[in-house]
């Protein structure tokens, strides 16, 4: 950040000179006008583009009334290649030409400013008045660094406390003081403009005089002020980004965000075309689903393309029958698979590209396979809010963990904001200037081809493709936001993804526990709590909805694979002492390596259906015994009578009677009551030991499944 600095020239009488001490006559201050009404400010920029920045600059400068003259608007810059070398001649060469017309309005208070990297904090009556209050002619920025010219450090004055040395992206004075300073300008346009000041600051003839004040809004606790201009450059643009999202009156806890709906796009005449770039670059859990989620978008599917890089074997049948299902649904689909080698740079920057060379390309949507997006009208939002580049906020559940930074630390990675954990959490709601986003974003196609028209945006030093490209774009100047105005969805984690399996997703119960309650929970289950939709066919069984067609079909699939069916035999090594009573054609889940999450799912979504049927048992969520038997006439077509090893029993039907099956069923022979019909995906709960003999009865033709646990042996 920088900080006004009163500096002198070769010339004693171009700037007052007054410290805590008087360094000069004090009769020098009578040359100095007297205040000036607001109308007689005017602010100099120089914008050969508009930049996010510019449009931030003027939109700051509108909301307090400042006239503003742009200079060098459509010329070619030719200053040199900011912000990392030398250069900025072009900016005085047009000041000089800009303030010709005014060198002799003595009551004229004139400010310069680098509209690319200055938000204003206060109005012009407010700078004015601090203006005057200094007593000098002309004020520079003070900075913290020198720049360009390090041997020029010695020639600096001392101070006590702040900033030392000149900077030159701001300065304020009065009109023919400054045309003075910068007719003095004989230079070319790539030339250094702070060497320039530096310079003539430094002559042994001028001292410095006055630290005078900080430029942040919201008070300065160093200097105890309230600044008017806010300006960053280099690292600072960053910090700067972060204050404009509040400075002024931007976001408050008052009124919330004040320029969320400003210039949003109309789209209720016309859909921009969108190139979805899709990235699957590791094994990712409930794929399937995500490419589903990509035909429910709320948008016109006519005006979609999609590109798919994926990096794994494992995951090209999924990409298989996602083409079989999108083929005839979107008009362009280009697939990239393993085979190419791609990494992950080059595919991103492929992606980029296809919406680049395509002037038919208006939008480029990019989504990673770890997004779960729930909100199928996100695209719109995001179109419609007219960003050049903007992310849906997404996280992990239940977790801090997002796809964007509020900070960077000095080596340019993570370091949390004063806001991160407000916005995350939903306490602060708006569209927020941040310097680094991932996973899912929307970039403007025309931004592709000016600001952002290189080719390779994904690949720079050993940085990861995500921080590459943050890091471009910040150079460039493009803004990157983020918002948190809807619910968009989450990340899932992709750690510890186990691909060794047939339907690995079972086995996601820990890791993304959102995710798999979504795709292997019935959707009625939480109305057994709500709506009381707990049968009770026999005395003390109860009946319940309990899992997903998905989960049946996959936990089926996933025995059949695995396919060592223990054959009904007594002999059974898998169970202590070696020896089944009551044998069943079964294969447990600990065979399959799905014990632990089994138990789990039995403690997050059985048991609270225990304490609801059984009132006032609180069950430990044990069992020695999960399986899945299988009856068919060939092999075991019944179970003869018998009680359960348990305190209480459950028995989830994996498949449908009339379709997959006939015949079978749960006789309770105390009770002489049958269940012939069981439904797929509901369970029985019964007590096991002691009153509830029963008896499997005999299907017909067919193969029935049932998942069964002796809970709390």
């Amino acid at each position: 950040m920088r900080c006004w600095q009163v500096i002198k020239p070769t010339d004693p009488v171009l700037f007052s000179a007054f410290l805590h001490y008087k360094l000069w006559p004090e009769n020098i201050l009578k040359h100095v006008p007297s205040f000036s009404p607001s109308d007689k400010l005017l602010v100099f920029t120089v914008a050969t583009k508009e930049t996010d920045g510019f449009h931030r600059f003027m939109q700051t400068a509108k909301h307090f009334n400042y006239t503003v003259k742009v200079l060098g608007k459509g010329e070619e810059w030719k200053g040199g290649e900011l912000p990392n070398s030398i250069g900025g001649g072009q900016k005085v060469r047009l000041l000089k030409e800009g303030i010709g017309s005014y060198a002799n309005q003595e009551d004229l208070v004139v400010m310069f400013v680098e509209c690319y990297d200055v938000i204003f904090a206060g109005g012009p009556d407010e700078l004015l008045k601090k203006f005057q209050e200094t007593n000098h002619k002309v004020v520079f920025a003070a900075d913290g660094l020198i720049w360009p010219d390090k041997r020029l450090a010695d020639k600096y004055p001392v101070v006590k406390s702040g900033k030392r040395f000149l900077n030159s992206g701001g300065f304020i004075g009065y009109a023919p003081y400054i045309n003075r300073i910068v007719q003095e300008w004989d230079l070319q346009d790539n030339d250094d403009d702070q060497l320039f000041y530096t310079k003539i600051y430094v002559d042994p003839l001028a001292r410095v005089v006055l630290l005078l004040y900080d430029l942040l809004r919201a008070r300065n606790s160093v200097y105890d002020t309230l600044p008017i201009t806010v300006h960053g450059n280099g690292p600072t643009k960053i910090q700067l980004n972060y204050l404009g999202n509040y400075i002024p009156n931007a976001w408050t806890r008052e009124t919330g965000c004040s320029i969320c709906d400003l210039d949003l796009l109309d789209l209720s005449t016309e859909y921009p075309r969108v190139k979805i770039g899709v990235f699957i670059e590791q094994p990712t859990p409930f794929l399937p689903k995500f490419l589903d989620r990509l035909l429910t978008l709320d948008y016109p599917k006519e005006a979609l393309s999609i590109f798919i890089h994926n990096n794994e074997v494992y995951h090209e049948k999924h990409i298989k029958k996602f083409w079989e299902k999108a083929k005839n649904v979107i008009r362009h689909i280009k697939i990239v698979g393993p085979e190419e080698n791609l990494s992950q740079a080059e595919a991103r920057n492929m992606g980029m590209g296809l919406c680049r060379q395509d002037k038919a390309c208006e939008y480029y949507f990019s989504i990673d396979a770890d997004v779960v997006l729930t909100n199928p009208k996100t695209l719109r939002i995001l179109i419609e809010q007219n960003r050049k580049i903007i992310a849906p906020l997404v996280t992990r559940h239940g977790k801090l963990w997002s796809n964007f930074w509020g900070a960077l630390s000095p080596d340019g990675y993570y370091a949390r904001s004063e806001d991160y954990v407000d916005i995350v959490q939903g306490n602060r709601v708006g569209v927020w200037n941040i310097p680094y986003m991932a996973n899912i974003y929307l970039i403007k196609g025309q931004t592709l081809r000016s600001e952002m028209k290189e080719k390779n945006y994904f690949m720079r030093d050993k940085l990861d493709p995500d921080m590459a490209l943050c890091r471009n774009a910040r150079e460039m100047g493009v803004f990157m936001y983020i918002t948190n105005r809807h619910e968009f969805g989450r990340l899932i984690s992709t750690a510890n993804y186990n691909t060794s399996h047939y339907n690995n997703d079972l086995w996601q119960i820990f890791e993304n526990p959102v995710d798999w309650k979504e795709t292997y929970i019935n959707p009625n289950y939480s109305k057994i709590f709500t709506d009381n939709i707990v049968e009770q066919p026999c005395p003390d069984v109860f009946w319940f909805p309990i899992f997903s067609d998905t989960a049946c079909d996959e936990l089926v699939e996933e025995m059949e694979h695995f396919g060592q069916w223990s054959g009904g035999k007594h002999q059974d090594s898998r169970i202590s002492g070696g020896y089944e009573n009551v044998p069943t054609d079964d294969i447990h889940m600990k065979q399959i390596g799905l014990d632990n999450e089994w138990l789990h799912f039995i403690r997050e979504f059985i048991a609270p259906v225990t304490l609801k049927v059984f009132a006032g048992y609180y069950t430990k969520g044990y069992a020695l015994l999960n399986f899945v038997v299988k009856y068919s006439p060939d092999r075991q077509r019944s179970l003869r009578p018998h009680h359960d090893s348990s305190t209480f029993t459950i028995n989830i039907a994996l498949n449908k009677v009339g379709e997959d099956f006939q015949g079978g069923g749960c006789k309770f022979l105390r009770y002489n009551c049958s269940i012939e019909s069981p439904r797929k995906g509901w369970s029985f709960m019964h007590p096991g030991r002691l009153t509830h003999l029963h008896e499997g009865l005999p299907i017909l033709n067919g193969t029935r499944y049932i998942a069964v646990s002796f809970i709390d042996p």
